[in-house]
């Protein structure tokens, strides 16, 4: 399929990767609306920051990786992914995405023994 890029928060799609799609999803379950949007559920805010810093033109697949790929940098973890240490860079990336293990904001949270599954499944290396 499309790897999750084209996901906004609750289930639809977007069409056009010529920017965030931009819109504002109720989601009642958890008490919020969220902008989130793309394989990284980057919200507006994120998205804006990183498009600026990194001089993104579009919302792309690609650009959407190398975003993603800033945020987890900018959190002093690219080294622990580079090296396997799973665990270390997923607690210094978790605050970032809600579904990740021990983000606290109330979602539902990914097991890291699931996480790290679907990491290794996907190529990923461990130390």
């Amino acid at each position: 399929k499309d790897g999750g890029y084209r996901t906004i928060v609750g289930g639809t799609t977007f069409d056009d990767y010529s920017d965030h799609p931009r819109k504002l999803v109720n989601l009642p379950r958890y008490g919020i609306s969220s902008t989130a949007a793309g394989r990284y559920q980057f919200i507006i805010k994120t998205w804006d920051a990183l498009a600026k810093k990194l001089k993104l033109k579009d919302f792309s697949p690609e650009n959407q990786d190398r975003a993603a790929i800033e945020l987890i940098r900018e959190r002093g973890a690219l080294a622990d992914v580079k090296a396997g240490r799973f665990e270390v860079a997923v607690k210094k990336v978790a605050s970032i995405w809600a579904s990740m293990p021990g983000a606290g904001y109330g979602q539902r949270e990914v097991a890291m023994a699931d996480l790290k599954k679907v990491y290794q499944k996907a190529g990923g290396a461990l130390a």
